[in-house]
């Protein structure tokens, strides 16, 4: 088995690698998969449940309420304003959901150097 980040041969069973500390262990992923979905299910829904509600509440204002055409397009306007409000907050918790592993990256161009490649051996002196 190889670590996904740097390439360097594990021992099955570990939960992190001893060269970089990439976590080996994909528990997460079907957390976030999740909520992922969850999130893109709730965006779809209120959105087209947003626009029945505003296209159906105009009809309706129109042909049975007999209002004047001011009221019902400020009635459009102010559904409309609360379904882009909602969706808006709803794609920002999704982006910062699929931003969060991101920030966690490591950049493997170079080797990570070992504490014992940092700096030489010093001699002891003994008094």
């Amino acid at each position: 088995m190889y670590c996904s980040a740097c390439a360097t041969p594990v021992t099955a069973g570990l939960s992190y690698c001893n060269r970089c500390g990439m976590n080996l262990k994909t528990n997460g992923e079907g957390k976030q998969t999740a909520s992922i979905v969850a999130f893109l299910t709730a965006i779809t829904l209120i959105g087209i449940a947003g626009m029945g509600i505003m296209f159906g509440g105009t009809l309706t204002l129109t042909t049975q309420a007999h209002l004047k055409e001011e009221l019902v397009g400020f009635f459009m306007l102010f559904t409309f304003l609360i379904i882009a409000i909602t969706e808006v907050l709803l794609v920002r918790q999704l982006s910062r959901l699929t931003a969060a592993p991101q920030a966690k990256a490591i950049d493997t161009s170079q080797p990570l150097a070992m504490p014992s490649e940092l700096r030489p051996a010093q001699p002891r002196v003994l008094s």
